[in-house]
């Protein structure tokens, strides 16, 4: 049996009648009377007490780095893709856009199919004789 709803400012009988457990006064008892978040009472909030440095461009695409020593685990002659990265967790699920970078030592022969890639891990990649499809 599923539990009834407090019906509140019923009456007085209800026992949640009158001011319907809102209690008397103040903000919080009045319609709409809610309390703003980051609101510390008239105090100057946190958000406007810590200092602010530099741009953040809120525009921005969210760029996940894979670098070439990490492409080691896969087997000669695979095929790199932004589904195989995802599925062998070396960037989230939620990732849209990879970039692969020249870190460490490439001894892989790989067919790389990702849009971003930097000039060093294209190169390193050939070089092994591999393949890079943008």
């Amino acid at each position: 049996m599923r539990k009834q709803k407090k019906r509140r400012g019923r009456g007085l009988g209800s026992g949640q009648g009158k001011t319907a457990g809102r209690g008397y006064k103040g903000q919080k008892s009045r319609s709409g009377g809610s309390i703003a978040r980051g609101f510390e009472g008239g105090q100057m909030p946190l958000q406007r007490r810590l200092p602010k440095r530099g741009f953040h461009n809120a525009f921005a695409d969210d760029i996940a780095v894979v670098t070439t020593r990490q492409l080691n685990r896969f087997a000669d002659g695979t095929d790199v893709t932004l589904k195989l990265l995802k599925e062998n967790k070396l960037v989230s699920k939620s990732t849209e856009a990879v970039k692969i970078i020249q870190k460490g030592k490439l001894d892989r022969k790989l067919n790389v199919a990702i849009e971003r890639i930097s000039a060093g891990a294209r190169a390193a990649i050939v070089a092994e004789g591999g393949s890079v499809a943008t």
